[in-house]
């Protein structure tokens, strides 16, 4: 068995055990990639765990599960009650949570209409995902030869899991070619996003940002250091990027719940700005985890304590 991550999931109304918290291989989901979810993190503020913008990420799991028409059987509101309760039950200070819907056991075959949805609630410990180093060195990424979806194909509005096929792409192209993660293109060859981040780019003091027409899921890490710089009077900008801006970019970052703020010190080889984290990456990097970890004022009232 699997490193077990938690003690008990939270399944539809009530906690399981782990070695429990099972779904049938005849599952919707494992066949069409039928789910949604949301990735959330809680950190310890001051020995007490603080979920950031909880409220947010569940109205953003309910909106991605309208779009792909799964009718969720509680209310945001209980959902959010579900996931305090998910950190308080297994003991964590500070932990990742995975909540996801998915069509479970029923009918088979494409149409998903008539197969019941499953909500889980999943907790555990994850440390920086591209690394410890990465917060403070950066790490080196490439154009990846995937391009993300074109719109009205599949939703990048919403969270879903099938959207991560093509992050997975992207992700083990990187890896294999000897990077930490890979950033990819538009069908019109302009910047959308990492495989699981959104990238900022910084030139002459300015930050720039794909807007939401270029295939990005707009995170809500993205929303937070889209106010935070606004709020320290950066200008921040929302526009089409291209390829070669990257390269000439003073700083370069990627943001995201697992990701944090972490600058991109290199491009295909291509050396961004100092090779290094920029200080404007730096300003934003300790904005935000000062804000999360409960060390600045909470001023849009973000931090769920549990």
């Amino acid at each position: 068995m699997t490193q077990k991550l938690c003690e008990k999931i939270w399944r539809n109304g009530e906690f399981i055990a782990w070695e429990d918290a099972t779904v049938h291989v005849c599952a919707h989901v494992l066949h069409y990639g039928s789910s949604v979810f949301e990735g959330i993190r809680a950190y310890d503020v001051g020995g007490q765990p603080g979920i950031f913008r909880l409220r947010e990420h569940i109205r953003r799991l309910f909106d991605s599960a309208k779009i792909y028409r799964m009718e969720l059987k509680f209310t945001p509101e209980q959902v959010e009650q579900a996931c305090i309760q998910a950190v308080k039950v297994n003991n964590f200070k500070a932990c990742y949570l995975r909540p996801i819907a998915y069509r479970d056991l029923g009918p088979m075959g494409v149409n998903p209409l008539k197969n019941p949805v499953t909500l889980d609630i999943i907790t555990w410990h994850w440390g920086a995902y591209l690394g410890a180093e990465a917060l403070e060195k950066g790490v080196d990424m490439q154009i990846s030869t995937w391009t993300r979806n074109r719109p009205n194909t599949t939703p990048a509005m919403a969270k879903a899991g099938a959207n991560y096929a093509s992050g997975a792409l992207i992700k083990m192209e990187a890896i294999l070619n000897g990077y930490s993660e890979g950033i990819a293109l538009d069908n019109n060859g302009l910047l959308s996003e990492g495989s699981g981040e959104n990238i900022f780019v910084v030139r002459d003091g300015v930050i720039a940002t794909p807007s939401g027409g270029h295939s990005i899921l707009k995170g809500i890490t993205r929303d937070t250091v889209i106010r935070l710089a606004r709020d320290m009077g950066i200008e921040v900008v929302e526009t089409n990027i291209t390829r070669e801006q990257l390269y000439m970019a003073d700083e370069v970052f990627a943001v995201g719940t697992a990701a944090e703020v972490t600058p991109i010190r290199s491009l295909d080889k291509i050396t961004i700005g100092i090779g290094s984290r920029g200080p404007i990456t730096e300003k934003i990097q300790k904005a935000y985890l000062d804000l999360v970890q409960g060390r600045s004022e909470d001023k849009w009232g973000f931090i769920t304590r549990v």
